[in-house]
């Protein structure tokens, strides 16, 4: 079954709210998925670094003098901010790679949650609220996010099987819904070069969208070509650097809702994730049509979309 939510704000006094904000949609959302629940956050970007979000189940161990370690490895500043099991590794960003090698040899038992300039994605086995409160979600602040809460339906309930995946440079997705041709798409992405790290099928999507856009697709033409080649039913939400975008499968059957006012633009599986936004009273509200793109982006016009042909 699972629930979604996504805030994209155009108005940048909102920008302090947005953890807060996206944090009561999701837990609203708990009935929908009570195994496991996960939230992104776009936040500030210094020109120049990049964020490594990592996960420990044995954080005390495994952080412990981490950011020293890498600091005497890697060129550049390193810095770390510890929340409960994940923290966020501030790096030049040409460096990153090197990073990951080393966090590989130094420390096996981390995982990497995102990896971006302003991106940072924290997930769990848990409640919505559990997690949110365990992270801090409700003090973060940004210009973007999506969020997720899980009933898994094919793959094992671990912290890595929670959603959003990130595979790509400051690109993530969360997914209501089941690909059934995950297995021969996993197996081509993987030869094709693309990591893919579990079994689940949300993070083949994930990967095939960050394959599109590696070889010459814009997030629309990515999302677009999706509803081709990806078999199954499907509402995707995709979280770019500069914004977001939704597609459904052609059929639709999972449900979907959306809000626009001058302040943003949101989404929730059902519209009682959004009745506590700032003049959703006044806002337009609508289901998005199946087979059609939607997207948003601070760089470019406020909204847009694209009816598959």
């Amino acid at each position: 079954m699972c629930g979604i939510v996504g805030l994209f704000l155009k108005d940048a006094a909102l920008e302090p709210k947005l953890g807060d904000m996206l944090t009561d949609m999701l837990i609203t959302m708990t009935d929908r998925g009570p195994d496991s629940a996960g939230i992104a956050i776009y936040g500030d970007e210094t020109t120049g670094n990049a964020k490594l979000t990592v996960q420990s189940n044995t954080p005390d161990v495994d952080f412990d003098k981490l950011d020293n370690e890498l600091r005497k490895r890697v060129k550049g500043k390193v810095s770390m901010d510890i929340k409960d099991t994940h923290a966020v590794l501030s790096l030049q960003a040409d460096q990153v790679a090197v990073a990951r090698e080393i966090l590989t040899e130094i420390r096996p038992n981390l995982r990497v949650m995102s990896h971006g300039s302003t991106l940072e994605i924290y997930k769990e086995v848990g409640l919505p609220k559990d997690v949110a409160d365990r992270f801090d979600i409700r003090q973060m602040s940004g210009t973007h996010g999506i969020g997720h809460t899980r009933m898994a339906t094919e793959s094992a309930v671990t912290t890595m099987g929670a959603h959003p995946f990130n595979t790509g440079i400051d690109q993530c997705l969360v997914h209501n819904g089941s690909l059934s041709n995950h297995n021969s798409l996993r197996r081509k992405l993987r030869r094709l070069g693309v990591h893919i790290e579990t079994e689940n099928d949300t993070e083949v999507g994930a990967a095939y969208l960050t394959w599109k856009m590696q070889t010459g697709s814009t997030l629309g033409e990515a999302l677009t070509s999706s509803l081709d080649d990806l078999d199954g039913f499907f509402t995707f939400v995709v979280g770019t650097k500069d914004g977001f975008g939704v597609v459904r499968d052609p059929i639709a059957c999972k449900p979907a809702v959306m809000a626009e006012t001058d302040q943003y633009v949101a989404f929730g599986s059902e519209y009682r994730a959004l009745v506590n936004l700032p003049g959703i009273d006044t806002a337009k509200v609508w289901e998005p049509e199946p087979a059609t793109v939607y997207f948003w982006s601070h760089n470019a016009a406020p909204t847009a979309q694209e009816k598959a042909a």
